[in-house]
């Protein structure tokens, strides 16, 4: 099992300048996550379909370019690709700012801001994840993955409450000007990674994209237990996305509750991530790792539910459950993201490790638009809350996916190719092979 060498990545002068700088990156990141649909609710009214509009635009390019990218990743060393894609969402991000000062701020430019940030987002992180095995050894992922969640969880805490402050405080665009700094010291620590990864050699000939693309989509789609992992994720965003306008619309509106408040809870969600990435190592050695899917994919659904419960409750009691909903819901989605994002890097090849990197995430989150545009839809035609009660439901059709595929008799993170295959004949605690 990986992750035993307890400490080591602590010695790793570039993974620790890696993980500078994308904590750096994840709380510009959360801070925009608050200031841009409140600008967007707020300061410009915008209707319940513009804010689905809003949250697919964020999304849409892990679709429309994830493969290239990926093909990208593989073919060229990473780190200029990261700096790169840092400075430019930072400067993408200084827009908002700039047209609210000009009196020229819309929905449709905010849009066209967060599809270029978007953009950016994509080379941004299929470049980390691809770097960080070149980085650190294979038995080191579980610690290394931990660590950036743990990043993650602090800038999330951090970077939504602070994000709800300024925005009520100084207004949404100056958050965004504050942001877009976030990203240039992430493009520094970056910038300070020693070791020099080269890309690897192209022995096909030029203008052969779509033919690597193709190899890295046959690796993933062709793994009996990858594809299962994807589908299942792939159903989990999609109504997590659905939930995402609604919930927006759930607090400023059914709740009315205040900026603040709102990042407040937001926040929750880091404080609930800081919980599991803490777990993901312990929970892992104590329950396979096919079972540990089932189990988290399971509870994020039940969660899910408390939301709507927070309208037949008083307010101070309304914001304690959604508190409550937000850290039990973000613990396990980091504790299944954490040991499904090792085991995937575990069993690549790393010539591979950026297209494999590119298909999920152009699969995964590239189907996040659809979710969020139905999200909108839903709400308009059913209203919030039973439209965020008909998205929780789906979230546990995720679980069903896993419950009933070989993915379940998975035990372990291993670290070599052929396991994934040997695997679906490896039962767990004598569980019957389907």
């Amino acid at each position: 099992m990986v992750g035993k060498k307890i400490g080591v990545l602590r010695r790793n002068g570039d993974f620790r300048n890696l993980w500078l700088g994308q904590s750096a990156s994840m709380l510009g990141s959360n801070m925009t996550a608050v200031a841009v649909p409140l600008i967007a609710s707020v300061t410009l009214s915008a209707s319940i379909f513009e804010l689905g509009v809003l949250s697919a635009a964020s999304y849409l390019p892990y679709l429309l370019v994830s493969l290239f990218v990926g093909v990208w990743v593989d073919r060229k060393p990473k780190r200029p690709i990261i700096i790169g894609a840092d400075l430019l969402r930072g400067a993408a991000m200084m827009m908002v700012p700039c047209a609210w000062w000009l009196d020229a701020l819309t929905v449709p430019l905010l849009v066209g801001v967060v599809l270029l940030v978007g953009l950016c987002s994509v080379a941004a992180d299929i470049g980390n994840t691809s770097l960080l095995p070149d980085l650190v050894e294979r038995d080191d992922l579980i610690e290394g993955n931990s660590k950036l969640e743990l990043s993650s969880s602090v800038s999330n805490i951090g970077g939504h409450s602070l994000g709800g402050f300024i925005v009520q405080a100084v207004t949404g665009p100056v958050a965004m000007g504050l942001s877009a700094a976030t990203f240039v010291v992430s493009a520094l620590f970056t910038s300070r990674i020693k070791q020099r990864v080269p890309a690897p050699e192209i022995t096909g000939q030029p203008g052969s994209v779509w033919r690597d693309a193709a190899e890295g989509t046959r690796f993933v789609l062709g793994n009996p237990l990858l594809r299962v992992l994807v589908l299942a994720t792939v159903v989990a965003n999609f109504f997590a996305l659905a939930c995402e306008p609604l919930f927006l619309a759930f607090v400023t509106r059914t709740l009315d509750l205040a900026p603040t408040f709102v990042g407040i809870i937001l926040a929750s969600s880091g404080a609930g991530a800081l919980i599991g990435a803490v777990l993901a190592g312990p929970m892992s050695r104590r329950m396979p790792l096919g079972r540990l899917l089932v189990f988290t994919s399971t509870v994020i659904g039940l969660a899910s539910l408390l939301t709507p419960l927070a309208t037949v409750v008083p307010k101070a009691a309304a914001i304690v459950l959604l508190l409550v909903m937000h850290v039990v819901n973000a613990a396990m989605v980091i504790v299944c993201n954490i040991n499904m994002r090792a085991y995937r890097t575990s069993i690549t090849p790393k010539e591979l490790q950026g297209r494999m990197t590119a298909v999920v995430r152009m699969v995964v989150i590239g189907g996040a638009p659809l979710g969020a545009i139905f999200g909108g839809v839903l709400g308009e035609l059913l209203g919030v809350s039973p439209a965020l009660v008909f998205a929780s439901v789906g979230l546990l059709i995720a679980a069903a996916i896993i419950a009933v595929s070989p993915v379940r008799r998975v035990t372990e993170i291993r670290g070599t190719t052929s396991d994934a295959e040997s695997a679906l004949a490896d039962p767990v605690d004598g569980a019957p092979v389907d």
